[in-house]
């Protein structure tokens, strides 16, 4: 896997080994992150983390503080490895959890961007639904989805925007208020 841009842009790490993971496409990551534009300094939470690649990606582009969650044990290493291998364990950090589980013991903490890109064949939406209230105010929260998947309805979040990627699209919500 390949850093897209930003200050490690070109840089190689691993993805965990197996098919528990389901890397973002290269070009459906450029898009996330061109649609997002500028995110220096900001927050980033990445949920169903799996390779840590939209955590990376995040923190070279300038994201101040990143969170990349994984329950699997062996996406928690691979992210943990690839964090120290890129230099970034001062923007970056990995957390062995499920996602529930970290929501409930974080319940009000928030974040500029969430990314949800959960395993296609266990989308897990009252668990996505339950990240929505990690959004900031005016944050956005990002869910990659099957293609042609219907479009999820989340408590205090509006859909901005729906990219379609041909097996993937992402969904862009916007805080509401």
């Amino acid at each position: 896997m390949r850093v897209i841009a930003g200050k490690l842009g070109g840089q190689i790490f691993e993805a965990p080994k197996g098919h528990r993971t389901h890397p973002m496409s290269e070009k459906a990551k450029g898009a996330l992150f061109s649609a997002l534009g500028d995110i220096e300094e900001l927050t980033v939470l990445d949920c169903f983390s799996g390779s840590g690649a939209l955590a990376i990606e995040a923190a070279s582009r300038g994201a101040a503080n990143v969170i990349a969650i994984d329950h699997d044990i062996n996406a928690y290493k691979t992210i943990a490895a690839n964090i120290v291998k890129l230099g970034i364990e001062d923007q970056c950090h990995a957390v062995k959890a499920n996602a529930t589980g970290w929501s409930n013991r974080h319940p009000n903490t928030t974040f500029n961007i969430v990314l949800c890109d959960p395993p296609y064949d266990d989308i897990q939406y009252k668990v996505i639904r339950k990240l929505a209230r990690h959004v900031a105010p005016s944050g956005i929260f990002v869910l990659s989805l099957p293609g042609k998947h219907e479009t999820l309805k989340l408590e205090g979040l509006e859909v901005v925007q729906n990219k379609d990627y041909g097996d993937a699209q992402l969904v862009f919500y916007k805080k509401i208020g």
